[in-house]
């Protein structure tokens, strides 16, 4: 069965009774990783622990399905319920885990951690047509899961941030989950033992230097049509070995709050800046002269437009086997001439 997002996190703080494999993949690996280590501590705490902790070789398994059967139904030395952990998985192992899924043995659990899987991968079939196994989907972080994120670290260390540095944080912390969690340890770990409102400079002095500041500049820069720039930013991003869905993504975000800044006005009868303001979360303050400008500049039916052409961008760079750097730097370049 395929978790809906939103049964999610219930999932990773319990698993449903029953449930004998499940299945976490997607693009964001740090997110995919977090998962699993989650639902695999539910089964055995110690995740290093040999007798109750099983980890078989892929390449093994492939040469003979039969073993992660025999994984399963293996007894813990010490007792208590076994975890057998499948990583890096794809396609080649869909027949093990087809015989796991058709030999009820054991009691123990099949935690399967794999890449991105399309709507055809036969894994993924498998999994989500088991009746007791589950399929978790991992992608990037939207803002409400990024809202989440933020607010659990910073809660856990007993710090909050100031409206201004919680705007700054979701818009320059990036798509994968991993990365942006170990900078927001960062961030508490800067502060160490200042319990004070965590402000705009902290999160600056922090996370002001990231890729996914970067990234940003990029969203930027074609929105205002600002080409040399552009350029510029995609050549470092590509240098540095960002991802192209990534930076897909963060442009449509900011897309997106340009939208409804424009329906705000259309809505309310409110000026450019004053449907600025309105925004939740708020823009950065040395932001808003820029996307004040930006809402000038960009129509409602030129920014649904924009949407649809990296909606059409984002499914080419999954499906077609094409440079997905071209395809984004191509829907960049043609959203920031449009721009001008």
């Amino acid at each position: 069965m395929k978790v809906s997002p939103r049964d999610i996190e219930a999932v990773c703080r319990s698993l449903p009774a029953g449930v004998r494999v499940v299945l976490v993949y997607g693009r964001d690996e740090g997110l995919a990783r977090e998962r699993a280590t989650r639902i695999g501590k539910q089964i055995a705490p110690d995740l290093s622990d040999p007798f109750q902790v099983a980890r078989p070789d892929n390449a093994a398994v492939k040469a003979t399905p039969s073993l992660l059967v025999d994984e399963m139904s293996a007894i813990s030395m010490l007792g208590g319920r076994r975890l057998v952990r499948l990583e890096g998985a794809g396609n080649d192992m869909t027949d093990a885990v087809k015989l796991v899924l058709a030999d009820p043995r054991g009691d123990g659990l099949l935690l399967i951690t794999a890449g991105d899987l399309d709507g055809g991968s036969s894994l993924r079939k498998a999994v989500e047509g088991g009746k007791d196994a589950l399929a978790i989907a991992c992608y990037e972080d939207n803002a409400r899961d990024l809202s989440g994120l933020v607010q659990e670290v910073l809660s856990a260390a007993g710090l909050r941030a100031s409206r201004d540095a919680m705007a700054y944080l979701m818009e320059n912390l990036g798509g994968d989950r991993a990365v942006s969690r170990g900078e927001l340890d960062k961030l508490v770990l800067y502060k160490g033992s200042d319990k004070s409102e965590i402000t705009l400079d902290d999160a600056r002095a922090c996370v002001g230097d990231t890729a996914a500041f970067a990234l940003h500049e990029i969203a930027s820069a074609v929105t205002a049509g600002d080409m040399k720039k552009l350029e510029t930013g995609l050549e470092r991003a590509w240098i540095a070995g960002e991802s192209p869905i990534a930076i897909l993504l963060l442009l449509s975000r900011r897309l997106m709050r340009l939208h409804y800044a424009r329906a705000l006005m259309t809505e309310q009868n409110l000026g450019p800046a004053e449907a600025v303001e309105r925004l939740r979360p708020p823009v950065i303050f040395f932001e808003k002269p820029v996307f004040t400008a930006d809402l000038a500049r960009w129509t409602a039916r030129k920014i649904e437009q924009a949407l649809d052409i990296l909606i059409e961008a984002d499914l080419e760079c999954k499906t077609t086997g094409n440079p997905a750097e071209i395809i984004c730097a191509r829907a960049c370049l043609r959203l920031a001439k449009a721009a001008r």
